[in-house]
């Protein structure tokens, strides 16, 4: 074959340092924004990114030339950076060390999408810890509890 072809869903979640609640609802579309222009800077496409309090799913398309790790690694990098200049409180801003990342098919993308749209609802009766435990679990992913959450 003579050209290279990929499409490649990917949700990544992860949660603020200690799952502080550093990310304000005013302050996620600039945010959401940023997030995009760094995944669009590494050839990916986001397709829909939400941010609540705590933590940020993202569901984006990964270049066919990206490794999710230093996807990641740049968005959290680069966002973190911007954040601690965004404003009182923000100086010390942190990202847990780890993420979480699951394949999508193309064809439950709409689904991922409405699931985003609702996170607020959700995490009335959901934790965030109890929604990512629920994932691993779901996607048969071995782990470590004394390890997940920092």
């Amino acid at each position: 074959m003579s050209q290279s072809l990929a499409k490649i869903l990917v949700h990544v979640i992860f949660s603020t340092k200690q799952r502080h609640p550093y990310l304000a609802p005013e302050s996620r579309p600039e945010l959401h924004r940023y997030m995009a222009t760094v995944l669009k800077s590494l050839e990916s496409t986001a397709i829909v990114i939400n941010a609540l309090d705590d933590h940020v799913h993202i569901l984006y398309r990964l270049s066919k030339n990206g490794a999710i790790c230093d996807v990641v690694q740049e968005i959290k990098t680069s966002t973190s950076k911007w954040l601690k200049t965004k404003g009182a409180g923000l100086e010390k801003f942190q990202w847990q060390s780890g993420y979480g990342a699951f394949s999508v098919s193309p064809s439950q993308a709409d689904s991922v999408c409405r699931y985003f749209e609702n996170q607020v609802v959700h995490h009335r009766k959901v934790s965030f810890q109890e929604e990512f435990r629920r994932f691993l679990v779901n996607c048969d992913v071995d782990f470590d509890e004394r390890y997940v959450w920092d």
